[in-house]
Protein backbone atom coordinates (compact mmCIF):
# COMPACT_ATOMS: atom_id res chain seq x y z
CA UNK A 1 0.00 0.00 0.00
CA UNK A 2 1.20 3.50 -0.79
CA UNK A 3 -0.38 6.83 0.16
CA UNK A 4 0.79 10.21 -1.19
CA UNK A 5 0.76 12.98 1.42
CA UNK A 6 0.88 16.76 1.25
CA UNK A 7 1.71 18.78 4.38
CA UNK A 8 0.95 22.50 4.57
CA UNK A 9 0.64 25.09 7.32
CA UNK A 10 0.39 28.82 7.79
CA UNK A 11 -1.43 29.65 4.58
CA UNK A 12 -2.84 32.91 6.02
CA UNK A 13 -5.36 33.40 3.19
CA UNK A 14 -6.66 36.06 2.61
CA UNK A 15 -4.63 38.22 5.02
CA UNK A 16 -1.00 37.62 4.04
CA UNK A 17 -1.76 36.08 0.65
CA UNK A 18 -4.79 36.51 -1.57
CA UNK A 19 -4.78 32.90 -2.72
CA UNK A 20 -2.89 29.64 -2.46
CA UNK A 21 -0.43 29.15 -5.35
CA UNK A 22 -1.63 26.85 -8.13
CA UNK A 23 1.44 24.64 -7.57
CA UNK A 24 0.15 23.88 -4.08
CA UNK A 25 -3.40 23.24 -5.30
CA UNK A 26 -2.05 20.77 -7.88
CA UNK A 27 -0.19 18.91 -5.13
CA UNK A 28 -3.30 18.89 -2.92
CA UNK A 29 -5.44 17.49 -5.72
CA UNK A 30 -2.86 14.77 -6.47
CA UNK A 31 -2.49 13.67 -2.82
CA UNK A 32 -4.32 10.85 -1.10
CA UNK A 33 -4.17 12.66 2.26
CA UNK A 34 -3.62 16.38 2.97
CA UNK A 35 -2.49 17.68 6.37
CA UNK A 36 -2.99 21.38 7.21
CA UNK A 37 -1.39 22.42 10.49
CA UNK A 38 -3.34 25.61 11.07
CA UNK A 39 -3.40 29.34 10.44
CA UNK A 40 -5.82 29.07 7.56
CA UNK A 41 -7.22 32.50 8.58
CA UNK A 42 -10.30 32.35 6.31
CA UNK A 43 -13.04 29.70 6.36
CA UNK A 44 -13.34 29.94 2.56
CA UNK A 45 -9.88 28.40 2.31
CA UNK A 46 -10.97 25.47 4.47
CA UNK A 47 -14.01 25.05 2.21
CA UNK A 48 -11.73 24.97 -0.85
CA UNK A 49 -9.39 22.42 0.76
CA UNK A 50 -12.39 20.25 1.58
CA UNK A 51 -13.53 20.43 -2.06
CA UNK A 52 -10.11 19.70 -3.56
CA UNK A 53 -8.75 17.07 -1.13
CA UNK A 54 -9.49 13.37 -1.25
CA UNK A 55 -8.95 13.29 2.51
CA UNK A 56 -8.21 16.36 4.63
CA UNK A 57 -6.87 16.40 8.17
CA UNK A 58 -6.71 19.86 9.69
CA UNK A 59 -6.29 21.75 12.94
CA UNK A 60 -6.78 25.39 13.84
CA UNK A 61 -3.92 27.80 14.53
CA UNK A 62 -3.46 30.86 16.69
CA UNK A 63 -4.62 33.19 13.87
CA UNK A 64 -7.82 31.26 13.22
CA UNK A 65 -11.05 32.76 14.52
CA UNK A 66 -14.22 31.31 16.00
CA UNK A 67 -15.64 29.86 12.76
CA UNK A 68 -12.51 27.82 12.07
CA UNK A 69 -12.20 26.80 15.73
CA UNK A 70 -15.75 25.48 15.62
CA UNK A 71 -14.98 23.38 12.55
CA UNK A 72 -11.48 22.16 13.40
CA UNK A 73 -9.82 20.61 16.47
CA UNK A 74 -6.73 21.92 18.24
CA UNK A 75 -5.01 18.57 17.68
CA UNK A 76 -5.76 15.73 15.29
CA UNK A 77 -4.56 12.13 15.20
CA UNK A 78 -4.86 9.52 12.46
CA UNK A 79 -3.23 6.19 11.67
CA UNK A 80 -2.40 5.62 8.01
CA UNK A 81 -1.30 2.10 7.09
CA UNK A 82 0.08 1.61 10.61
CA UNK A 83 1.90 4.97 10.83
CA UNK A 84 0.55 7.04 13.75
CA UNK A 85 0.31 10.76 12.96
CA UNK A 86 -0.65 13.65 15.21
CA UNK A 87 -0.86 17.31 14.32
CA UNK A 88 -0.93 20.56 16.26
CA UNK A 89 -0.24 24.14 15.25
CA UNK A 90 2.22 25.26 17.94
CA UNK A 91 4.96 23.26 19.68
CA UNK A 92 6.77 26.09 21.47
CA UNK A 93 10.37 27.16 21.10
CA UNK A 94 12.82 25.16 18.99
CA UNK A 95 15.12 24.39 21.91
CA UNK A 96 14.01 21.13 23.49
CA UNK A 97 11.21 20.61 20.95
CA UNK A 98 11.90 16.93 20.28
CA UNK A 99 11.85 15.79 23.91
CA UNK A 100 8.92 18.06 24.78
CA UNK A 101 6.83 16.75 21.86
CA UNK A 102 7.66 13.13 22.63
CA UNK A 103 6.38 13.69 26.16
CA UNK A 104 3.18 15.35 24.89
CA UNK A 105 2.55 12.80 22.12
CA UNK A 106 4.01 9.51 23.47
CA UNK A 107 2.26 7.13 21.06
CA UNK A 108 3.01 8.96 17.79
CA UNK A 109 5.35 8.13 14.93
CA UNK A 110 5.05 11.49 13.13
CA UNK A 111 4.10 14.91 14.51
CA UNK A 112 3.11 17.57 11.97
CA UNK A 113 3.14 21.17 13.18
CA UNK A 114 3.30 24.76 11.96
CA UNK A 115 3.36 28.26 13.46
CA UNK A 116 6.99 29.27 12.86
CA UNK A 117 6.88 29.31 9.02
CA UNK A 118 10.30 27.63 9.31
CA UNK A 119 10.64 24.16 7.76
CA UNK A 120 11.62 21.51 10.29
CA UNK A 121 12.48 17.84 9.86
CA UNK A 122 14.04 16.08 12.83
CA UNK A 123 13.83 12.82 14.72
CA UNK A 124 13.35 12.84 18.49
CA UNK A 125 15.45 10.55 20.71
CA UNK A 126 12.63 7.99 20.93
CA UNK A 127 12.14 7.92 17.15
CA UNK A 128 9.26 10.37 16.61
CA UNK A 129 9.64 12.32 13.35
CA UNK A 130 8.77 16.01 13.63
CA UNK A 131 7.76 17.81 10.43
CA UNK A 132 6.94 21.47 9.82
CA UNK A 133 6.31 22.26 6.15
CA UNK A 134 6.98 25.99 6.50
CA UNK A 135 4.48 28.23 4.68
CA UNK A 136 3.49 28.19 1.01
CA UNK A 137 2.45 31.86 1.12
CA UNK A 138 4.46 33.72 3.80
CA UNK A 139 8.15 32.86 3.90
CA UNK A 140 9.03 35.33 6.64
CA UNK A 141 12.81 35.06 7.05
CA UNK A 142 13.12 31.94 4.89
CA UNK A 143 14.55 32.05 1.35
CA UNK A 144 11.44 30.45 -0.20
CA UNK A 145 7.83 29.62 0.51
CA UNK A 146 7.49 25.87 1.07
CA UNK A 147 5.29 22.84 1.72
CA UNK A 148 6.13 19.15 2.09
CA UNK A 149 5.26 15.95 0.32
CA UNK A 150 5.75 12.45 1.68
CA UNK A 151 4.45 8.94 1.31
CA UNK A 152 3.35 6.13 3.55
CA UNK A 153 4.65 2.95 1.98
CA UNK A 154 4.12 -0.50 3.48
CA UNK A 155 3.56 0.86 6.98
CA UNK A 156 6.35 3.45 7.13
CA UNK A 157 6.88 7.12 6.35
CA UNK A 158 8.96 7.51 3.20
CA UNK A 159 10.24 10.09 0.73
CA UNK A 160 9.73 13.25 2.82
CA UNK A 161 10.49 16.21 0.56
CA UNK A 162 10.55 19.94 1.26
CA UNK A 163 9.10 21.56 -1.87
CA UNK A 164 9.83 25.16 -2.79
CA UNK A 165 6.95 27.19 -4.19
CA UNK A 166 7.97 28.55 -7.57
CA UNK A 167 6.72 32.07 -8.12
CA UNK A 168 5.92 33.45 -11.54
CA UNK A 169 8.21 36.23 -12.82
Amino acid sequence: MSLRLVLVADTHVPKRARALPEQVWAAVEDADVVFHAGDWVGARLLDEFERRSRRLIGVYGNNDGDELRQRLPETASVTLDGVRFSMIHETGQAKGREKRCEALFPDVDVLVFGHSHIPWDTVAPGGMRLLNPGSPTDRRRQPMCTYMTAAVVNGRLDDVQLVEVVTSP
